[in-house]
C-alpha cells in the first residue's frame, strides 16, 4: 500500500494561485495512476484531476479545466496540482489518491489538505 501525504493548502484570495503537493512512499510510485479529489462542506467528494504513470494522459473535471494543472515528478515520488484563477467555489479539502493502472477505483488516499479561497 502506498502512503500519501498532501501539503500546500491554505488561504488564498480569489484570482490567485496555489500549488498542492502529494508525496508518495511505500510502493513503486510509477506503477500508479494519481489523482486529486476534493470535498466541500455539505457536498460529496468529487473528482478533480488525474494523471497516468508517464504523465502523458491527464483528465480534469469541467469545473477546473483550463485553470488547474496536474503533473508528477516520478524521481521525487510527488504529484502536484497547480491551481490558478482560484474561485471561492474551489474551497474544499483536497485529497491525493492513487490506484494501480488496471484497477478501476482509487484505493489509496491521503489525509487531505484544506484550501480556502476568499472573495
Amino acid at each position: 500500500q502506498v502512503q500519501l501525504v498532501e501539503s500546500g493548502g491554505g488561504l488564498v484570495q480569489a484570482g490567485n494561485s496555489l500549488r498542492l503537493s502529494c508525496a508518495a512512499s511505500g510502493r513503486t510510485f510509477t506503477n500508479y495512476v494519481m489523482g486529486w479529489f476534493r470535498q466541500a462542506p455539505g457536498k460529496e467528494r468529487e473528482f478533480v484531476a488525474s494523471i497516468n504513470w508517464s504523465g502523458s494522459n491527464k483528465y480534469y473535471a469541467d469545473s477546473v479545466k483550463g485553470r488547474f494543472t496536474i503533473s508528477r515528478d516520478n524521481a521525487k515520488n510527488t504529484v502536484y496540482l497547480q491551481m490558478n484563477s482560484l474561485k471561492p467555489e474551489d474551497t474544499a479539502v483536497y485529497y491525493c489518491a492513487a490506484r494501480i493502472t488496471t484497477v478501476p477505483d482509487f484505493h489509496s488516499w491521503g489525509q487531505g489538505t484544506q484550501v480556502t479561497v476568499s472573495s
